[in-house]
């Protein structure tokens, strides 16, 4: 499927942009099974490195087709699968409070919100900021180990790592910035002012559209197999317990 030539001009991307707003979801508390229930079965800005390759491109590998399957599987089951959440990801969790509480001292109040949508042509991207400044602003946060926020202190220059991910939130808030926030306890906390880019924005809806056609062909595949006389036998679902979600 991904040789499929979505391709979208400067003028289409604009004339998509146009077409509906984004949703936030001010209710929503991150993490909370009622965000997860919001997510299941959508493709969301933090796992769009997931169906593109670095170059920007529609990915045709394991962890592309991995996801497809994680996706449509949640939009069968209406289920998000629990996963354990390491020592970084709750070291990341409090230092996001740290951050924003940084960020809104020295700069601008960043409020809080659970998640934003947008509905583009035939699909939709979720998105969950760490903040929202104002009306043209949004904050994202990392929380980093030493060697990698000297570096970035360094450089002075947001690691490419997180391009496809800041760039989907201002494309699905549709913001006029973004100011990524680098953070490591005991080192400076840097900020860097991130804009919208046109192009990038035109190649993640290029992947999100061939992402949404193939989990709508797995989708149908499986309904059409269960609709059959195929020998399926139903199964209640146990649920998991000492799992952290994440």
């Amino acid at each position: 499927m991904s040789g499929v030539p979505y391709k979208h001009t400067l003028g289409a991307l604009l004339a998509e942009m146009d077409g509906e707003r984004p949703v936030y979801h001010a209710a929503l508390v991150q993490g909370t099974d009622e965000w997860l229930a919001a997510r299941s079965g959508l493709l969301t800005a933090s796992e769009m490195d997931r169906i593109m390759t670095p170059t920007r491109k529609v990915a045709g590998n394991e962890t592309s087709r991995a996801h497809v399957l994680e996706m449509a599987a949640q939009r069968i089951t209406r289920h998000v699968e629990p996963r354990y959440i390491g020592d970084d990801m709750l070291r990341g969790m409090d230092d996001e409070h740290e951050m924003r509480r940084l960020y809104s001292e020295h700069y601008a109040t960043a409020a809080t919100v659970g998640f934003v949508t947008r509905r583009f042509d035939g699909f939709t991207i979720g998105y969950s900021p760490d903040g929202l400044v104002g009306d043209d602003g949004l904050i994202e946060g990392k929380s980093r180990r030493q060697r990698f926020q000297v570096q970035t202190i360094a450089s002075h220059t947001m690691p490419a790592d997180y391009v496809l991910q800041v760039q989907t939130g201002l494309l699905v808030t549709g913001r006029k910035w973004l100011d990524f926030i680098s953070y490591s306890a005991g080192l400076p906390m840097v900020t860097i002012r991130v804009l919208p880019d046109p192009e990038i924005h035109a190649a993640i809806l290029d992947a999100a559209a061939s992402f949404e056609q193939q989990v709508a062909t797995i989708v149908d595949a499986y309904n059409a197999t269960v609709g059959s006389d195929a020998r399926l036998i139903p199964t209640d679902r146990t649920d998991s317990e000492g799992m952290i979600y994440g």
